[in-house]
């Protein structure tokens, strides 16, 4: 079983190794805060009101407030912002949310063109043709309607019915190799060595149903 404490130390390694690698412009390390007997909400310090996500406004107007309030693990070189929050209850995982917001703007390349311009890491990153798209997987069991909602799911572009089945809940390694290899690939490369991580993962908890459906499969 993936504990509580597990998903704290896996969140802090990871911050570290991202700001060794130069990838992390910003960032608020894990705090851990008992909300009762075995019970503990994992986020990150200073987090604030996340109610702007929820809410029917521009993506920039929404990215702006997350930015301006810190409310991020992480704000990676060229300002995309990533999430990881966990809850556990009588010491059971209830649910997760591990959200990845690009930046719809590109400020500091636009800032100091040359210091990106003039590293390799940064390739995937200054693309003309980069379509900023927000990513999140929520597990949310409390909710599961089979096909509909399951319980671990990603959503992209915070479509409000975009719910692509996933096998289990996810663990913090897992999601940041995603995300790394999928839009920071010349860094990912770069510095594999230093980006190993753990292979902690959930049991399983898509139905036979949603496993008919297009999913992602975790093994």
């Amino acid at each position: 079983m993936t504990s509580h404490q597990d998903i704290y130390k896996e969140i802090n390694e990871i911050t570290k190794k991202l700001i060794l690698i130069g990838l992390s412009d910003q960032q608020n390390f894990p705090s851990c805060t008992q909300t009762g007997k075995g019970s503990y909400k994992i986020a990150y310090s200073g987090m604030q009101d996340l109610s702007i996500v929820l809410k029917n406004v521009d993506y920039k107007e929404m990215y702006e407030e997350l930015d301006r309030n810190h409310n991020y693990n992480v704000k990676m070189i060229d300002g995309a912002l990533i999430q990881l929050m966990y809850t556990y209850k009588k010491s059971s995982l209830i649910s997760h949310r591990l959200a990845f917001f690009p930046s719809p703007f590109l400020e500091n390349f636009q800032n100091e063109p040359e210091i990106y311009e003039n590293d390799e890491i940064y390739a995937d990153i200054i693309a003309k043709n980069i379509l900023p798209v927000p990513i999140r997987f929520d597990y949310d069991p409390d909710n599961h309607q089979e096909l509909d909602h399951p319980k671990s799911h990603l959503t992209l572009g915070q479509f409000k019915n975009c719910r692509i089945p996933v096998c289990s809940p996810i663990a913090p390694s897992t999601f940041i190799s995603f995300i790394l290899r999928s839009f920071y690939n010349t860094a990912f490369q770069k510095f594999t060595d230093q980006l190993t991580f753990s292979t902690k993962l959930f049991d399983k908890t898509i139905t036979p149903g949603e496993k008919k459906l297009l999913h992602i499969a975790i093994e």
